[in-house]
């Protein structure tokens, strides 16, 4: 008779533990150190209390417009993604050509000079003159590449070999997405989309230029108001890192999973 043993209980790592506190505690005396230099007294509520409700409306129109990017260069991606692999042969040529061409360009634009020439020389041309359409336009075009190669990677993950086997066992093409590529796929696309998403976050300040109310802009208004600037820069810091952090630690959390 064969019998199991027993699992061992993980011991908590409290060495770790001490260490990202010690972390933390250095940074935080680093920047309490930096800001007490910068200002001899440290007012805060002079932004929170008069400029809560511009921040806040700012804030949640980063999350917004980030959403918005993402699901929008996702699909802008998918379909350069699509020109990438056809095999038409009238049109198939040119589609590819003008993938690898548009990827390129866009590798070699800063994304502040893309949301310019979105608001100003795009969006105009085909007459749209809200700054905030032409912002996220920009983002859009901006990330579509990049998205474009997250899915070339996820869905060169399924190998020949495995299309062989499935069309040795019959699947249909329901069965082969359902049951193979899609959760092969997916388990690959994960990670990089949350890595986009966190670039779009980031990103979404350049949107300020624009006199868009997102996260940054609020802030500078704000601090424009009060002059509470390092207050301000400090705040709008934590904001973000509000969000990204977050979703640094759940891209890691996918990897782990998902890799077992």
């Amino acid at each position: 008779m064969v019998t199991s043993k027993p699992k061992q209980k993980k011991s908590f790592d409290y060495p770790k533990l001490i260490s990202y506190i010690l972390v933390f505690l250095s940074i935080f005396l680093f920047i309490w150190y930096v800001a007490t230099r910068r200002t001899s007294d440290f007012k805060l509520y002079l932004i929170t209390d008069t400029y809560g409700q511009l921040i806040l409306e700012g804030f949640l129109n980063t999350i917004w417009i980030s959403i918005v990017a993402l699901l929008g260069s996702m699909i802008i991606g998918f379909i350069f993604y699509l020109f990438s692999i056809t095999k038409d042969k009238y049109i198939g040529s040119y589609l590819r050509a003008f993938t690898t061409v548009f990827t390129e360009i866009i590798y070699g634009t800063p994304l502040l000079v893309m949301v310019v020439i979105s608001a100003f020389v795009i969006g105009p041309a085909f007459n749209i003159y809200s700054r905030n359409i032409t912002g996220i336009i920009g983002l859009i075009i901006y990330i579509s590449p990049y998205m474009k190669n997250v899915y070339q990677a996820a869905f060169s993950s399924v190998g020949n070999d495995q299309y062989m086997a499935m069309d040795l066992f019959g699947f249909t093409a329901f069965q082969r997405y359902r049951y193979i590529i899609i959760p092969q796929v997916i388990r690959i696309l994960m990670p990089p989309l949350m890595n986009n998403f966190s670039l779009i976050i980031k990103g979404s300040a350049l949107l300020y230029v624009l006199s868009f109310n997102e996260l940054y802009y609020s802030i500078v208004i704000a601090q424009s108001k009060t002059f509470a600037f390092v207050e301000g820069y400090l705040l709008m810091w934590s904001l973000y890192l509000l969000i990204t952090i977050p979703l640094s630690q759940l891209t890691k959390l996918i990897e782990r999973k998902w890799s077992l």
